[in-house]
């Protein structure tokens, strides 16, 4: 018999999502988790009365118009997503929470709970980890909101994991993003404080002799006085 190498054995387990590998990877979610290091950052940060949620869509021709790349999607008056990674990929989970919302409404009259949308929604991900024939969905997602029981940020991954933050951000260097989050963020900020926070946190990302560029960010309020777009104009006034 003639030795396998790393190599040969790494391709042999990364044919198919359903073979954990000896040392327990499913390489397929490894390689979606890849994509999302290569996405445009989001960054969510909960304040006093809501969330404030920022997208960088990184716009990289002149020629593109930047109203023509959507990052955060509504999914209900009350909830809203951030992606990273494969836009396309999120557009489908984007369908599938809003059918699910929609569904809740028209059965039980009352919108649904945030924690109950991202369960379910993180089901319908982590499936597309379990059975052959199919691929993971290569996007992560911020889930943010407000129910009755208060503000909520949602990261789901693609393995199918959930958690839950005060603060977050996904995509491209995501772990220096979180450190400074964890190293600036403070309970009970106001809107705009959080808005900066969130800007800063983007910049985080950048090369030194880059600077944020107001309309390519997507930024909203989320909260349940309030559910709104930030303006260009507002934008600028902090960077």
């Amino acid at each position: 018999m003639f030795p396998v190498s790393g190599a040969n054995m790494a391709q042999a387990y990364d044919r198919s999502i359903t073979v954990f590998s000896p040392e327990g990877h499913l390489y397929q979610v490894d390689y979606a988790s890849k994509i999302i290091e290569k996405g445009s950052p989001a960054v969510a940060i909960t304040y006093k009365e809501g969330v404030v949620v920022v997208a960088d869509k990184k716009i990289y021709s002149s020629l593109i118009i930047p109203d023509s790349i959507e990052k955060i999607f509504k999914i209900d008056k009350h909830i809203w997503i951030a992606c990273s990674g494969l836009i396309g990929d999120g557009r489908r989970l984007v369908d599938f929470a809003r059918q699910i919302a929609q569904e809740n409404k028209v059965y039980y009259d009352d919108p649904i709970e945030i924690e109950t949308l991202v369960k379910k929604v993180a089901n319908i991900v982590q499936y597309y980890t379990q059975y052959g024939g199919a691929r993971p969905f290569g996007v992560s997602t911020l889930t943010i909101g407000f129910d009755s029981l208060g503000n909520h940020i949602f990261e789901t991954e693609p393995s199918g994991a959930t958690t839950s933050y005060k603060a977050a951000a996904i995509g491209q260097n995501r772990n220096k993003l979180m450190s400074f989050l964890e190293k600036n963020f403070k309970e009970k900020l106001s809107s705009d404080d959080a808005l900066k926070l969130a800007l800063k946190t983007l910049s985080q990302n950048l090369e030194s002799k880059q600077k944020l560029i107001a309309s390519n960010l997507e930024a909203y309020f989320v909260s349940d006085k309030i559910c709104e777009r930030i303006s260009v104009e507002k934008i600028n006034k902090f960077i």
